[in-house]
């Protein structure tokens, strides 16, 4: 029996041409590629500045330092996202502070957010879930007449839109983080970039992705001598190669189509799903678009005879593999040893209870989809008590 996970790359020839003619080129690093690939997504979002590096984490991290986070500050964020979110903050010595989802988006809500404020909130980081577009005008709202600056975590959220502007425009954030893992819309294989309008942001991030050297003079320096460089202060190297960065050109081209087939899957999925009164299908407000990185169907076990495990198991033994995205983030041991406690983010908790990732992606064909949506339909008929 084929299995079904619940996600998969897209790689055709015209990907692996252009990784090709990289390896044939005068650069495999550092070279041309770099700089297309940061304009071509900048241009697609409608940012000024874009910085790749070499995954979504090491974005979060430089954005973080560059937005002034040091030791014992603290950011907030969601309680339903990827570790990565939370762990760039305590990269720069700060203290993450968890805010609870709204039910329906499973995005962080605002009036959680705000309530979780305080002197020593230094920033702010959404996370745009799944694709859904976070209320990024309420938010910044918030954030703004504070000076808090705002992170826009868009690791599953390429393609999306909010209000009209294109998600990784900065137009309710400071900067915004985009990921290239396997799995994203685009893949570099691994990669990440940070989007932002501001400058001085752009030039301290450029600074922290290569070992915080520059070979531009300080203002101290009156002559400079062409062989010179200099490290301005203690960055990384969070470079991403000229191969990565042809792959990710290359698929950026076809981003169009990949959201185009993730979106005709969705609505199969919910036009079957929201019939089913056991499951809870995915939201997103009518003034956002979401870019459909995840299919998260949430499981009423109030009306199933079945607990979390079992529904898993019944559907592995179909074939379909399933995952969940997220547990709330202080679950993690790590967390719990730092004094994290459970109930802190109780909408969040529920919904991981609920929660299973169905497969969702572009090269599904007509046959997985049926198949997927089939093993559900009888899942839940197994459960309510019927035969199967």
């Amino acid at each position: 029996m084929k299995k079904i996970f619940y996600a998969k790359q897209t790689i055709d020839a015209k990907d692996i041409n252009a990784v090709a003619a990289v390896l044939r080129s005068n650069y495999l690093t550092q070279g041309p590629q770099i700089e297309a690939f940061e304009e071509a997504v900048a241009e697609y979002c409608g940012a000024k500045y874009a910085v790749a590096v070499n995954s979504g984490t090491s974005a979060l991290h430089i954005a973080c330092l560059a937005s002034g986070l040091k030791a014992n500050d603290e950011g907030i964020t969601s309680a339903i996202t990827f570790a990565a979110t939370s762990n760039a903050m305590l990269y720069c010595g700060a203290r993450p502070v968890f805010a609870d989802i709204d039910d329906a988006s499973i995005c962080v809500s605002p009036e959680e957010l705000k309530k979780k404020i305080n002197r020593k909130t230094r920033v702010i980081i959404p996370v745009h879930f799944a694709g859904t577009p976070c209320e990024m005008d309420k938010i910044y709202k918030i954030a703004k007449p504070l000076n808090i600056p705002v992170i826009e975590d868009a690791c599953h959220a390429l393609g999306a839109s909010f209000r009209g502007s294109r998600i990784g425009s900065c137009k309710y954030s400071d900067m915004t983080i985009l990921s290239f893992h396997a799995v994203k819309h685009i893949t570099c294989g691994e990669g990440g970039m940070v989007l932002t309008n501001n400058r001085v942001l752009y030039q301290r991030l450029l600074l922290l992705r290569s070992h915080g050297i520059s070979r531009k003079p300080l203002l101290s320096q009156k002559c400079q001598d062409p062989w010179q460089y200099d490290m301005q202060e203690l960055g990384f190297n969070f470079r991403l190669t000229d191969i990565q960065c042809a792959l990710g050109y290359s698929q950026l081209k076809k981003l169009g189509t990949f959201i185009k087939q993730r979106r005709a899957i969705v609505e199969r999925y919910t036009q079957t799903f929201s019939k089913l009164n056991e499951v809870t299908v995915p939201y997103c407000e009518p003034y956002a678009q979401s870019s459909h990185h995840l299919y998260v169907l949430r499981f009423d076990f109030n009306k199933l005879k079945a607990d979390k495990r079992e529904i898993y198991d019944e559907y592995k033994k179909r074939g379909i593999i399933l995952n969940v995205h997220y547990m709330p983030v202080y679950y993690h041991s790590y967390y719990a040893e730092k004094g994290y406690k459970k109930g802190i983010c109780p909408k969040a908790e529920k919904y991981y209870h609920e929660a299973f990732t169905l497969p969702l992606f572009p090269r599904m064909n007509n046959e997985d989809i049926k198949r997927v949506i089939e093993t559900t339909e009888a899942v839940i008929h197994r459960f309510r008590g019927g035969k199967l």
